[in-house]
């Protein structure tokens, strides 16, 4: 017996992959896809058409099988070294996705190789520029992607950390680190590093929580500060660890962005 509809809270009806993506159940991607296949249930009933809306208070969730087939989607963790390119293509220069090749893979006894099941739908989750090195994500998972890129529910009261070590030419001034520390206006915002200190005499651990296209590079040019290299070295719970330059390794079981 299907349950009785709940009533709307709004008066303005949403795609229902809009919808499941606000909810972080899946990317609109995913949810398209999961349409199609009827496994998505709208008030206990399966949704028919990839273009139906809902009422943001009605019940929308994913079906048994959709959640078997996220269980089985794979994230990978990859040691970008500088000169590739992630996401956009520029002109010269190699996509990084193209080191996710089974020589580059570091596995522990027991994992698995990598297939063409684990390249299908395999995307990056953000982006490194040019020049910067260090971890870069790439996934099947539309949660992962999405709570990476800074969207859904969890963006604004668990935003992600991202850590980076960064190496300055000529040092910094003390002047110009309290600037950084107390916060450098970008994009109409104040960009406050959570964790700012010295490694050694030309190398700083920077933490943010904020996204933005050569955000580290930008916040140091606020400055002027001469940045030489920027290596991120951890996501949220994920670190780079020993994993090296070009190489890559699947997200292991009870690692959590």
């Amino acid at each position: 017996m299907n349950p009785m509809p709940v009533a709307p809270t709004s008066s303005t009806p949403e795609r229902v992959s809009k919808l499941l993506a606000a909810k972080g159940l899946c990317s609109r991607r995913e949810a398209a896809a999961f349409i199609k296949r009827g496994w998505v249930l709208l008030d206990g009933r399966p949704v028919t058409e990839t273009g139906a809306k809902a009422f943001p208070g009605q019940d929308i969730r994913l079906a048994k099988p959709a959640e078997r087939e996220q269980e089985h989607t794979v994230t990978i963790i990859l040691n970008k070294p500088p000169g590739f390119s992630v996401g956009a293509p520029e002109a010269g220069y190699p996509d990084a996705n193209t080191l996710i090749r089974p020589p580059n893979q570091m596995r522990l006894p027991g994992e698995p190789g990598l297939t063409g099941a684990h390249i299908r739908g395999l995307a990056p989750a953000g982006r490194l520029d040019l020049s910067t090195r260090g971890l870069m994500v790439y996934t099947q998972d539309g949660r992962v992607a999405r709570r990476l890129l800074g969207h859904g529910p969890e963006a604004e009261t668990k935003p992600i950390e991202k850590e980076s070590l960064i190496r300055v030419e000529g040092g910094l001034s003390r002047g110009a680190f309290n600037r950084l520390r107390a916060g450098v206006a970008m994009d109409g915002r104040l960009v406050k590093p959570m964790v700012l200190e010295w490694v050694n005499a030309d190398q700083i651990r920077l933490v943010i929580n904020e996204t933005g296209h050569r955000q580290v590079w930008r916040l140091f040019e606020a400055v002027r500060a001469h940045v030489t290299g920027v290596k991120r070295v951890r996501i949220g719970g994920v670190k780079l660890g020993g994993l090296p330059s070009g190489k890559w390794r699947f997200l292991r079981h009870g690692e959590h962005f």
